[in-house]
């Protein structure tokens, strides 16, 4: 059984939306943000991936088209609103929430490249600007180090291997539910195991060494 573009990615869209958002309203409970600033903050990290994709390809963004796209983000905020008093690990609450939405926006990006025509190695691009960039605005938003940027973490290579897999099978046909389920389940996986085992990434030139306590410049 292989996707049909027009109906499963909107889904697993929605789907992403939704963790993403929760993301975004958890680092606004832990930053004291009033909930007007958590369904800005779920608002942004959910649907700002999304709208820089669909802006790259010319295309007006779905979140402005399909009003559905604005209900995941409200129910984020007011889930986390009511149940956050009674959550005591929101770092990890926080890393699981946007690790699920990395795993699925590594595939609808690159999946909706793949269906306007773009090539694959663009699609991969694109697929992982997808999933890291509602993030990277939560992160820059909320006065955070970007989780893109942190030396001490891994980010964009679980998203750069979702992509790479979605086009890949898509190419040879053989993209469907389970292999979706499969690339989703692998991703998440090494996003969360980089962050509970502190993989680190070479720094962006040989021959340097982090030093202990060294934060920046």
């Amino acid at each position: 059984m292989t996707f049909a573009f027009d109906n499963s990615p909107v889904w697993l869209d929605l789907l992403g939306v939704f963790f993403f958002a929760v993301s975004g309203s958890l680092l606004a409970a832990r930053k004291q943000i009033d909930i007007v600033g958590s369904l800005l903050l779920a608002s942004l990290v959910g649907l700002g991936g999304g709208v820089i994709r669909d802006i790259i390809l010319g295309i007006v963004p779905a979140a402005f088209t399909n009003p559905a796209y604005l209900a995941p983000p409200v129910l984020a905020t007011v889930l986390v609103f009511f149940l956050f008093s009674s959550v005591q690990r929101y770092t990890s609450l926080l890393i699981l929430f946007d690790a699920a939405g990395l795993a699925l926006f590594c595939m609808t990006g690159t999946l909706k490249a793949l269906a306007t025509g773009l090539n694959p190695v663009a699609s991969v691009l694109l697929g992982v600007t997808t999933a890291v960039g509602g993030g990277l605005l939560r992160d820059i938003t909320a006065n955070e180090v970007p989780e893109l940027f942190n030396p001490k973490d891994i980010y964009a290579l679980p998203a750069f291997l979702g992509s790479s897999l979605t086009a890949a099978l898509w190419v040879v046909g053989v993209f469907n539910v389970l292999t979706a389920a499969a690339i989703a389940a692998l991703v998440f996986t090494f996003r969360v195991l980089a962050w509970r085992r502190s993989w680190q990434a070479p720094l962006a030139v040989r021959g340097w060494h982090r030093r202990a306590g060294d934060t920046g410049l």
